[in-house]
């Protein structure tokens, strides 16, 4: 069977590859390092594919879900949009909002001459895309990040399915249908704090990303690219038998990627031999990495 990259080729479409950003392409457009699974790169590609089906990530906070939708676009080339999921997020504010209040207050401005009648009576002027929105409008597809949808309200992935589904949405004040010019690549993540409604599931496509111990010592080497390789060898296993600890016991937050970051950003300030002989004991800088008391006397007090 030819492999996916192939099929979308055929067909005219781009296809992710997955290949790392280089440090410098890191530095100029502020960009982390990404190491997607081939797996990982696979779902994405089905997505670009399939067109109107979201990509939905699962996984535990500071396994990539988020800066992937970024690395998409960067590879590909394509504009970028960013929807930040809040618990007060309404469906229709990726799509546009209506600044009903600054028009009335411009009205009455009006009404004593300090405003002129013809900005009131422009409703474009209090109309503004929303990120999704934007994406349909865009004169080429565009890479669309929504972060974090469990955040929201129950009924708000279900609002969003006919948008979603016919790639087109109504500007109600102006009776206006906006049709996405190309349909958007959509990669929705979720830290699973709630179900999802089965309507917008059965609309997805789902990738559970594990945590990325195989790749952590090449991760921590992305970001610290000039790093001691034996400093990255001990670092990376202590923090690993640490998160594990973790994982058969109680923990409330595991350590995480980011926190590894953080730890090794902290632990190559000082000489690498200090460090290694320092990490054959205890673990130093303990309060970049826990972030609870109860876990400072559970992890660190083990033998």
């Amino acid at each position: 069977m030819a492999d996916l990259a192939s099929v979308l080729t055929a067909n005219g479409k781009q296809y992710y590859s997955g290949k790392p950003i280089s440090p410098q392409n890191c530095r100029e457009h502020g960009l982390s390092p990404y190491l997607p699974s081939t797996e990982l790169i696979k779902a994405v590609n089905l997505a670009i594919f399939l067109e109107k089906r979201p990509l939905l990530l699962k996984g535990e906070p500071g396994c990539g879900k988020t800066t992937l939708a970024q690395a998409i676009a960067h590879e590909l080339g394509l504009p970028y949009e960013a929807w930040y999921i809040k618990s007060t997020t309404r469906a229709r504010d990726g799509l546009y909002t209506y600044d009903a209040v600054g028009r009335l207050h411009d009205a009455q401005l009006s009404r004593v001459g300090k405003a002129s009648n013809s900005k009131v009576g422009n409703l474009e002027n209090y109309i503004k895309l929303g990120p999704l929105g934007r994406a349909f409008t865009n004169p080429q597809r565009t890479v669309v990040l929504i972060d974090e949808i469990d955040k929201a309200d129950i009924d708000f992935p279900n609002d969003l399915l006919r948008e979603l589904d016919e790639q087109q949405f109504t500007i109600e004040e102006k009776g206006e249908e906006v049709k996405a010019n190309y349909p958007p690549i959509v990669i929705v993540t979720s830290n699973d704090e709630k179900d999802l409604p089965d309507a917008f599931l059965r609309r997805c496509l789902f990738y559970y990303i594990q945590f990325p111990y195989p790749q952590l010592a090449n991760i921590v080497q992305s970001h610290f690219p000039k790093s001691d390789p034996n400093l990255v060898e001990a670092a990376v296993k202590r923090f690993s038998e640490l998160r594990q600890k973790m994982e058969k016991g109680k923990a409330g937050k595991k350590v995480s990627t980011s926190e590894l970051l953080d730890w090794f950003a902290v632990l190559r300030q000082f000489p690498n031999d200090e460090v290694l002989k320092q990490m054959e004991g205890e673990i130093p800088f303990p309060e970049v990495l826990l972030k609870k008391w109860e876990d400072h006397l559970r992890y660190l007090q083990q033998p």
